[in-house]
């Protein structure tokens, strides 16, 4: 196996597993927020800072397979 598939891999599962994170802590907001329609500033507040470290932590992990990738070349 080449560094090229595991950087390829590791690119896609990072890009992958950020969508799916954000997907569920979305999903699980709305739900809050129908349940508690009062409490829908914290909830949402918690939400946008949840969703940017998911983001951040796909973003580094793409960018680390992208890095591998251009060094194997």
């Amino acid at each position: 196996m080449s560094l090229t598939a595991i950087g390829v891999g590791m690119a896609a599962l990072a890009v992958i597993g950020g969508g799916l994170g954000i997907g569920f802590a979305t999903s699980s907001a709305v739900k809050a927020i129908t349940q508690q329609p009062e409490a829908h500033g914290k909830i949402r507040s918690t939400l946008l800072i949840g969703a940017a470290l998911a983001e951040a932590t796909a973003i580094y992990g793409f960018v680390l397979g992208i890095l591998i990738i251009l060094m194997v070349k």
